[in-house]
């Protein structure tokens, strides 16, 4: 048996698989889908990383497939219904990131607010020539009201931080929680109205691509931040340069983007846009898991003749 694995990942997959006669094929460069195609001819599974598409191509030239291991939490890189069809198990890397990327989402909120990555260029260029009033004046976060889009695992976390800063928050999701604190279940033009800072946590689907459009941005409060650690193509990246550059919201933290890894080219010019490479999950603890996940799901289906724990199209 034989699997391939689209990009090293951070434990050493070759050991320990080695022990079930279970090959590994790390290509030294990055497959695209016509490689794909070619390469997963002989492979009995794929562990495979949120940038790869396994559309129905890929899956076809798969003719010994089992199992289809996704590096991530979402999954809309996957043709999961055909690979049912196909009877190939689809699966992702739940929970284990959640913690890790509510900090990230938590970490850009503050330097947003606070203007932190500009005060730490300002500072570095010698700009600073002493304490000033008027110097880097930025936003509160205590007592602010932070809109959730999007209320699932990840989206909850968020408001775990936030209650610590005594944060009124706002949430839409398609029922409502039962949380242990005081959320507030909204709709979506609410949410967007009445918010100071608005992260958004939503997976992506017909419902909420390109949501967050112009119109949306101009409902916005002038002092709003907009933060995305969710899915680029939820965001009109257009439509957001436009929003900065018109002042209609005061910054914006992005972590995905539309067309990853392309970004709007004067987004890495503003200084009220803070740019992060798709980080959420980047804790060694973290990435560390989410391979682990996705080797034992390898070793269920190959070896173990069963289902995987957190299969996705079962």
């Amino acid at each position: 048996m034989k699997i391939l694995i689209t990009e090293k990942l951070p434990i050493n997959v070759e050991e320990k698989l080695k022990k079930y006669n279970i090959g590994v094929l790390i290509p030294r460069k990055h497959p695209d889908k016509n490689e794909m195609i070619n390469i997963v001819k002989d492979m009995d599974g794929i562990i495979c990383l949120l940038k790869d598409s396994i559309v129905k191509e890929v899956i076809d030239a798969g003719n010994k497939l089992k199992i289809i291991a996704n590096y991530a939490v979402g999954f809309d890189n996957i043709d999961i219904k055909y690979a049912k069809e196909k009877n190939i198990f689809v699966t992702n890397t739940p929970d284990v990131l959640t913690e890790a990327t509510a900090d990230l989402v938590f970490g850009l909120l503050l330097s947003s607010a606070r203007r932190i990555p500009e005060a730490n260029d300002y500072v570095r260029k010698d700009r600073f020539k002493g304490w000033r009033p008027d110097e880097m004046l930025g936003y509160d976060v205590y007592s602010k009201t932070l809109g959730i889009f999007g209320f699932g695992r990840i989206g909850q976390a968020v408001a775990r931080r936030a209650k610590g800063f005594n944060m009124r928050i706002l949430y839409t999701a398609r029922s409502e929680k039962n949380m242990p604190f005081k959320c507030e279940y909204v709709d979506y033009n609410t949410l967007i109205k009445e918010s100071d800072y608005i992260s958004v946590n939503a997976p992506l689907n017909k419902e909420t691509k390109g949501i967050f459009n112009y119109n949306a941005f101009k409902q916005m409060k002038e002092n709003a931040i907009f933060i995305n650690t969710a899915r680029g193509k939820i965001v009109k990246e257009s439509d957001l340069v436009k929003a900065l550059k018109e002042n209609l919201i005061a910054g914006a933290a992005l972590d995905v983007y539309e067309n990853e890894p392309l970004i709007e080219e004067e987004l890495k010019t503003m200084d009220n846009c803070i740019l992060a490479p798709h980080m959420g999950s980047a804790t060694k603890d973290t990435r560390t898991e989410m391979a682990n996940i996705c080797v034992n799901a390898i070793i269920d289906v190959l070896i173990n003749k069963k289902g995987p724990k957190t299969c996705v199209n079962c």
